[in-house]
């Protein structure tokens, strides 16, 4: 079975949604499609529910990877609250972390999971470096790292907030 997984900003500028949309879809369909294929997100806001739900569509096995306890309790919004459990309970598998609290090294290590556990990883990033431990940009250096094919996606400039 093939994996891809993904790592990606939480806040993606309303004019690059398409491009990520189409770049998320051809790698989906470079790989035959979903049959055979297991996809690993966090499910966080942005990137990673866009991706699942891509993935689904595609056909693909979803892997949840969620990093802490409290995981939950990060979702401001209720309605990106309700769009994580609707993915989660699509889900085919969760792998669930030891951390209880989510902190900077918890998203790391549930990051660093996708990328050791992945075929590819996509990475919804600006190229910018990380603004937290555990941030797109350390992902993506943690993935080369381990020589991990990474694919970007963004446009060049495109800044985000």
């Amino acid at each position: 079975m093939k994996r891809i997984g993904v790592t990606g900003h939480r806040d993606i500028p309303p004019e690059l949604h398409a491009h990520v949309r189409a770049a998320m879809h051809e790698a989906f369909r470079g790989h035959g499609g979903g049959t055979g294929l297991e996809a690993l997100s966090s499910l966080a806001t942005g990137a990673d529910q866009l991706f699942a739900d891509i993935a689904l569509a595609w056909g693909a096995e979803l892997t949840v990877v969620i990093p802490s306890g409290d995981y939950e309790d990060g979702f401001a919004d209720p309605r990106e609250l309700a769009r994580y459990h609707c993915l989660r309970t699509r889900a085919t598998r969760e792998v669930r972390l030891d951390f209880p609290h989510s902190t900077d090294e918890a998203y790391y290590a549930a990051g660093a999971y996708i990328a050791d556990h992945c075929d590819r990883l996509i990475a919804v990033w600006d190229g910018c470096p990380a603004r937290g431990l555990g941030g797109t940009g350390d992902i993506v250096a943690y993935a080369l790292g381990r020589g991990r094919p990474v694919t970007v996606v963004w446009r060049e400039g495109v800044t985000r907030g």
